[in-house]
């Protein structure tokens, strides 16, 4: 049984919907969160001002729909499905940072280092699915014979050095873009990351022996 045709009004109210999402996109990345109003929305994306609370009831139902799209874009929820090789990942993020508004994810930052929780948690929840695609990478390439539990905790904290490094080269493009070659710094790191790959489960005798000795 086919699925029924879209109805006239339902493309509408898509089309609606999609358009303030645009416009909000543009605006926070502009101006934040807090500087942005409605009406403001309503003048960019052509759509009037009433029909927005109509679509997201207020504007923390629209902030989350915006930063729920974004993350999407960004760091889809299926992309692990397979495991990619490093360079790919690196080249996937190079390709991530010059589509879409990708300011807007240091706005977001901002954002969810103050107190308003929907972007907090929508924020922890972008970092949090970041590392897990690096730490399922690494869960590949984990040597055989290494202690499980050491090496997920070893995974882990490289998962989050990789993860900053990412971040903090997107950064600086975005500021700084005369004087950082995107590129050449995402090879650099790749390059640094896959000669160094064995390090991640490198053992720290001491910390090691301590481990087992426990707490003094």
């Amino acid at each position: 049984m086919n699925s029924p045709a879209p109805r006239r009004i339902d493309e509408i109210g898509d089309e609606s919907r999609r358009r303030i999402l645009d416009a909000a996109e543009e605006l926070f990345a502009e101006r934040g969160f807090d500087r942005t109003s409605f009406v403001d929305i309503a003048k960019r994306s052509g759509i009037s001002r009433g029909s927005i609370p109509w679509h997201f009831k207020n504007k923390d139902g629209l902030v989350l729909a915006v930063v729920e799209r974004v993350v999407a874009r960004i760091w889809p929820a299926e992309r692990y499905q397979s495991v990619p090789s490093i360079t790919e990942v690196f080249s996937e993020t190079a390709e991530l940072l010059r589509s879409g508004n990708s300011a807007l994810v240091f706005m977001i930052l901002v954002e969810a280092l103050g107190d308003r929780g929907v972007v907090r948690e929508q924020y922890r929840e972008f970092f949090a699915r970041r590392r897990e695609g690096i730490e399922e990478l690494l869960r590949h390439k984990r040597p055989t014979g290494v202690n499980a539990e050491m090496a997920a905790e070893q995974e882990r904290t490289a998962a989050v050095a990789l993860n900053g490094a990412l971040l903090g080269i997107h950064l600086q493009a975005l500021v700084d873009p005369e004087n950082v070659d995107l590129d050449a710094a995402l090879v650099s790191m790749a390059t640094m990351f896959d000669r160094n790959l064995a390090d991640v489960w490198r053992t720290d005798q001491r910390l090691e022996s301590s481990a087992r000795r426990g707490p003094s």
